[in-house]
This record gives structure tokens, C-alpha cells and sequence, in this order.
């Protein structure tokens, strides 16, 4: 693996702002390329498309953070906690995470691609179907057990205080 010498000459502040740089130029190139789809193809083909490219990398990703994180086979809920706050926009958008009735309650209170859509004057982008294969998938990545449920995302809003929110359950062996 190659070595960027030009990083060895940055500051921790100057580095820290480039992982922000390189978390908006990564959610911008994500934005760039759906919403070329969109408008050429339609809002459906670029929600499959947009399934298709997050089943790949959100798996990617995930495993990933697993081992950066030293997080072994069966980190659960735990686990997943710790890898969700590293994801690639989780300095991009407010989100929270807490436990309730054994659950892990992940919770986006910010989004950023739902706040460029309303600024852009552009309807809000319908993330729940994708948000399924996102989440679900990131959480079998960090710990096969571990299942996802949605709670509200755009357009099935059942709490409008956040962006979405999303409820992980360890399950036992044998049981969907």
C-alpha cells in the first residue's frame, strides 16, 4: 500500500479537516451520480441502482471498520455502536445511538443529503428502501446476529423530529 508523503507534513487539525473534505467530496460524488440517474432515468431506476451500489458497500465498508476496530467475530450491539460512528459520513450528519428494551436505537437527527435536496428546492430523497439494504447489511457485516429495523424514514415518517431512525436487535441463534 502506497504512502502519501504530503499527509506526513499535515497537522492532527489539518488532517482531521481533510477527513471532512474527504467525507463531503465522497457524499457529493454519491449525490452526483444518483441524481444523474434520476433525472435521466427516473427516481426508480436510480433507487435500484442506489440499492444495488449500497449492498456492495455498505458490506465493504463495514468490514472494513471490523477489523480496524479489533472487533472479532461477534461484537454485537456494542460493536455495531462503535463502527457506526466511524462510518465515512458520520461526521457529516447528527446522529445519536442508545439503548432501549435491548435495543440499539440509531437515530438521524441530521441529514445531510435530505438538507442539499430541501436547499436545492428538489423533493426529498425516498431512502427508506435503501436505507434497509444500508443498514441491515451493515449490521450482518459487523455481526451476522444482528438485525435491523426501520422505526420512520422518508417517505414512511412515523417520528418527525429526525431524518430517520433505525432499531438493531441482537437475535438468537436459529431466529430471524
Amino acid at each position: 500500500m502506497g504512502k502519501n508523503a504530503a499527509l506526513d507534513k499535515l497537522s492532527r487539525e489539518e488532517l482531521l479537516e481533510l477527513i471532512d473534505i474527504y467525507a463531503k467530496n465522497w457524499l457529493a460524488l454519491d449525490g452526483v451520480w444518483f441524481q444523474s440517474i434520476e433525472r435521466t432515468e427516473g427516481m426508480d431506476a436510480a433507487m435500484y441502482h442506489d440499492g444495488q451500489a449500497w449492498e456492495r458497500f455498505t458490506a465493504i465498508e463495514a468490514k472494513r471498520l471490523k477489523a480496524f476496530l479489533g472487533l472479532g467475530e461477534h461484537p454485537g450491539l456494542e460493536g455495531l455502536e462503535k463502527a457506526l460512528s466511524l462510518r465515512f459520513y458520520a461526521n457529516l450528519n447528527e446522529a445519536t445511538a442508545e439503548y432501549a428494551d435491548g435495543a440499539l436505537i440509531y437515530t438521524m437527527k441530521k441529514c445531510r443529503v435530505q438538507t442539499a435536496r430541501e436547499r436545492k428546492g428538489m423533493p426529498w430523497h425516498p431512502c427508506k428502501s435503501v436505507g434497509l439494504v444500508e443498514y441491515a447489511g451493515f449490521a450482518r457485516a459487523i455481526d451476522e446476529r444482528i438485525a435491523c429495523e426501520c422505526l420512520s424514514c422518508y417517505p414512511d415518517v412515523a417520528d418527525d423530529t429526525c431524518c430517520c431512525k433505525w432499531a438493531f436487535r441482537l437475535q438468537e441463534a436459529g431466529k430471524e
